[in-house]
């Protein structure tokens, strides 16, 4: 016997309930519960398993249960599974292949997100036509739009001149309706903008919600793995900054991407946070124009501000994104607070930079109480790793010094709690696409100072320091 029994989810991180409540006890939503359609349970027993093993069950992580091969799986050794090369599709992009770890791999579900009007339907649109007219695979793009209407999709491909003779489109936000098309059409990749418009007919809730956003993305990715097409899945962003929806939706896919800058500038920026077939926080570089989002060539050099002379508060820091090193500014203003002093980071953490003023103080002697600290990244760029630390403070203390830093110079390393300064991966990297941009001078953490008698490093001048209060008495003697 069966008995049916109410369900309650909550929409905002998808938890379910037996009961409705008014607060959601594992995000701590008010009125977030909604009723989910009566599902028929079975009475308890045991040897269910044993008696019915073709009976689906649901997954810990909301996925539906199935088998994305369409075929029984075998346990076998390890060693005795078939390992073949991923296959690449380029999308003509080479800053997005570089995203996406050097293409887009068969059958893979790649979930992009960003900020209303950054550019997402632009850049996939682009990829879309320029896959569309490959010879290799001529006609085989489907473009899916929840959105708009075909006539706004094809004003846009005009407005930006994309050849779309070739790409086929399709307004629709049926998960159903869009998977017989998929199989009639069998593209080799296919774009859903949005996953937030698609609403499956097994769910009685209104598109965007937690329940069809979760089961919509299944029923896609599922198709994806069975057939080997490569999607691509538009997600909206909260308020905060992360994709709506259920974070099981990040899981599901195989890569996620986030779009990066800020709305006044012409730069856009595209991190990997998750890839299954590449680098995580690997980072590509785009321009917005007239014509769509261009590609830049030269990403260091549009971060480097040139001044006449040297200001104080200003120091160019060698950060690594992904796979390659990237030169950026990093700026800071100290001054006497008129209240409570205020601590401001755009482009870095806000309480890595307050850790990094107490040990300045403590290991440098240089204090910054009573006095409002800001510091930027210029350009957008969000640093998310430890080697910008001494850049930090170097800017700060040039700002409280009034002592404008070398235009030369670059720097990088790791600080720590006791005033060490700590080795970063890839130095000898870092160090040679400093000399690249010319750069003559280099403060680096001394476990990563290449060997004296490199003939590579010959045209800069490597300071190597071990302590806090070294590299800032060093930078100040260039």
């Amino acid at each position: 016997m069966a008995k049916n029994k109410s369900s309650y989810v909550c929409q905002h991180c998808g938890a379910h309930f037996g009961k409705w409540a008014g607060q959601c006890t594992d995000c701590g939503e008010w009125n977030s519960l909604v009723e989910a359609p009566n599902v028929s349970m079975p009475h308890h027993n045991k040897n269910t398993a044993k008696s019915n093993p073709s009976r689906a069950v649901s997954r810990s992580d909301g996925a539906p249960a199935g088998n994305y091969s369409g075929t029984h799986s075998a346990v076998m050794p390890l060693n005795a599974v078939s390992v073949g090369l991923d296959t690449r599709l380029p999308t003509g992009i080479s800053e997005f292949d570089r995203v996406l770890g050097g293409g887009l791999v068969a059958g893979s579900v790649v979930l992009i997100g960003g900020d209303p009007g950054i550019g997402k339907s632009t850049i996939l649109l682009q990829t879309a036509t320029n896959m569309a007219k490959a010879d290799s695979l001529a006609g085989s793009a489907l473009y899916v739009t929840g959105e708009e209407s075909l006539a706004q999709v094809a004003m846009r491909a005009k407005r930006l001149d994309l050849p779309a003779d070739r790409l086929r489109v399709l307004a629709e936000t049926n998960v159903e309706t869009i998977c017989a098309a998929l199989t009639q059409e069998q593209p080799a990749i296919a774009i859903i903008d949005s996953i937030q418009t698609i609403y499956t007919d097994a769910i009685n809730s209104a598109p965007g919600g937690v329940s069809q956003i979760r089961e919509s993305a299944a029923i896609l990715t599922r198709y994806a793995k069975q057939t080997g097409t490569a999607l691509f899945l538009v997600g909206h962003v909260t308020k905060e900054g992360t994709l709506a929806g259920p974070r099981v939706l990040e899981h599901m896919v195989d890569t996620v991407l986030y779009f990066e800058g800020q709305s006044d500038s012409r730069f856009r920026m595209i991190r990997a946070v998750k890839n299954r077939f590449g680098a995580v926080n690997e980072l590509g570089i785009f321009g917005m124009t007239d014509m769509g989002l261009k590609e830049v060539a030269n990403p260091s050099a549009i971060f480097l501000s040139r001044y006449d002379k040297p200001v104080a508060g200003s120091v160019v820091m060698v950060s690594r994104e992904g796979t390659r090193p990237l030169l950026v500014e990093v700026q800071a203003l100290v001054d006497d607070s008129q209240g409570s002093p205020r601590r401001m980071a755009l482009g870095l953490d806000f309480q890595r930079l307050s850790m990094l003023l107490a040990v300045m103080h403590r290991h440098g002697g240089i204090h910054t109480s009573g006095q409002d600290v800001y510091v930027n990244v210029v350009g957008g760029v969000k640093v998310i790793e430890t080697g910008s630390d001494l850049a930090v403070l170097l800017a700060c203390a040039s700002s409280i010094k009034e002592k404008p830093l070398p235009s030369s110079l670059a720097v990088f390393g790791e600080v720590g709690l006791s005033g060490e300064i700590r080795p970063v991966p890839n130095g000898q990297e870092r160090l040679k696409e400093a000399m690249k941009h010319g750069f003559k001078h280099a403060i680096i953490p001394k476990a990563n100072a290449p060997a004296k008698d490199a003939p590579q490093f010959k045209g800069i001048n490597v300071i190597a320091v071990e302590r806090l209060d070294d590299a800032i008495e060093s930078a100040f003697e260039l």
